[in-house]
C-alpha cells in the first residue's frame, strides 16, 4: 500500500501546525480541513505549496467532508474540541463535533477509498489510576464529557474497521513544546510563560504525576503511522507519551532552562488526578521512542518568546483555546 494524500482534520490547529509542514517535507500531498478559528497565519508560506490545499469547513457538514476526501489515501484525525475547560464552554457544540461527526466521518472516508485512518485519541480516557504504570489493557474510566467521547469514538472505530481500511488509534499524554498555532493553555506551555513574563510559577497541589510528549515527537509519531504495515498497526491502540513527572518537577525543569530566580508558589487543590502512563507498547511494537523531552520544549518555548514570534503571549486570546472560542462565540 502505498499512501501519497492524506487528510489531516484540523490541520491549522496546534499539533496540525507542526504535522503539515513535516507532511510535505516527507513528500506527501496534504489536504487541510479546519475551520480555521485561529486563523490560516500558523501555516504561513505553506499555502504557496502545491501539495496543500487548504479547505475551511466544518466536520459537521458531511458534503465537505466528503469533497475533502475526494483522492486521499489516509486520514489523520485531529481535529475536536480540545480540552476539558473548552468542552464544558458549550457541552452539545462538544458532543456534535467530537462524537457525533464521528461516524460520518469514518464511513465517508470508507466510501472514497481511504485505506488508513489515525485518531487521536487521549490519555484522559483512564480517568485517575492507582496503578505504577497506565498501560492500553486497563479498563477506560474517562471522568468527562471530553474524555467519554474520545472513548467512544474509540468504540466505532474499531466497529468500522474492515479489510482494507486500516485502523489505528493513538493516546497521547499532554502534547507540550512550540508551534506556529501556539497553545498557552497546557502544563508545560503555561509554567514556561509564566516564568518568563512573570518571574514566577504558581503550581496548583503538585504531587500529581501528569505524563507529557513533546510535540515535534507527536507529529513525527503521525508521520511515522504511515508508514507501517497495514498489518502490523491495523485495530490498534497505543499510548504516546515521554516522561511523567510530577508538576512539580516541571516546575523545577522549567525554572531551570528560564530563570534561576524565578519563584515556585505551590499552593492546594481539588484536582488530585494523577497518571503514569507507559508507553513501553508502542516502543515494542512499533520502535517509536520519544527523543525530545520536555525541558527541550521549554527551551523551545523560552527561544520562541525571546525571538518575538509569540506576542502578548500573557494577554492575547488567540494563545487560549476557550478565550478564541467564547470571542468568536462558535456553535
Amino acid at each position: 500500500m502505498h499512501i501519497n494524500t492524506v487528510l489531516v482534520t484540523g490541520g491549522a490547529g496546534y499539533v496540525g501546525s507542526v504535522l503539515v509542514p513535516k507532511l510535505l517535507d516527507h513528500g506527501f500531498r496534504v489536504k487541510v480541513l479546519d475551520l480555521f478559528i485561529f486563523g490560516v497565519e500558523a501555516l504561513g508560506n505553506l499555502v504557496k505549496n502545491q501539495n496543500l490545499q487548504l479547505i475551511k469547513g466544518d466536520l459537521r457538514d458531511i458534503e465537505i467532508v466528503k469533497k475533502s476526501l475526494v483522492g486521499c489515501d489516509a486520514v489523520i484525525h485531529l481535529a475536536c474540541i480540545s480540552n476539558d475547560p473548552s468542552f464544558e464552554l458549550n457541552p452539545e457544540l462538544g458532543k456534535s463535533i467530537n462524537y457525533d461527526s464521528f461516524l460520518p466521518l469514518v464511513r465517508s472516508a470508507k466510501d472514497s477509498g481511504v485505506q488508513r485512518f489515525i485518531y487521536a485519541s487521549s490519555s484522559s480516557v483512564y480517568g485517575i489510576k492507582d496503578e505504577t504504570n497506565v498501560t492500553e489493557d486497563l479498563a477506560l474510566k474517562p471522568l468527562t464529557d471530553y474524555s467519554k467521547y474520545k472513548a467512544m469514538c474509540e468504540d466505532v472505530l474499531e466497529k468500522e474497521r474492515e479489510p482494507g481500511f486500516a485502523t489505528l488509534t493513538i493516546r497521547p499524554a499532554t502534547v507540550c513544546g512550540y508551534a506556529p498555532r501556539l497553545r498557552l493553555d497546557l502544563t508545560v506551555n503555561i509554567l514556561t510563560n509564566h516564568a518568563v513574563h512573570n518571574g514566577k510559577i504558581l503550581v496548583f497541589g503538585g504531587s500529581q504525576k501528569r505524563p507529557n510528549i513533546n510535540i515535534e515527537d507527536m507529529a513525527n509519531l503521525y508521520i511515522k503511522s504511515l508508514s507501517y504495515d497495514s498489518a502490523l498497526i491495523d485495530g490498534k491502540i497505543y499510548n504516546a507519551g515521554y516522561e511523567n513527572h510530577t508538576i512539580i518537577e516541571i516546575a523545577e525543569l522549567v525554572r531551570s532552562v528560564t530563570n534561576k530566580n524565578v519563584k515556585i508558589e505551590v499552593t492546594p487543590t481539588d484536582d488530585l488526578r494523577s497518571y503514569h502512563i507507559s508507553s513501553e507498547k508502542i516502543h515494542t511494537e512499533l520502535g517509536f521512542a520519544a527523543k525530545y523531552s520536555i525541558k527541550e520544549a521549554a527551551l523551545q518555548l523560552v527561544s520562541a518568546i525571546q525571538e518575538g514570534r509569540v506576542p502578548d503571549a500573557m494577554n492575547s486570546s488567540r494563545y487560549y483555546n476557550i478565550k478564541t472560542m467564547q470571542e468568536i462565540n462558535l456553535t
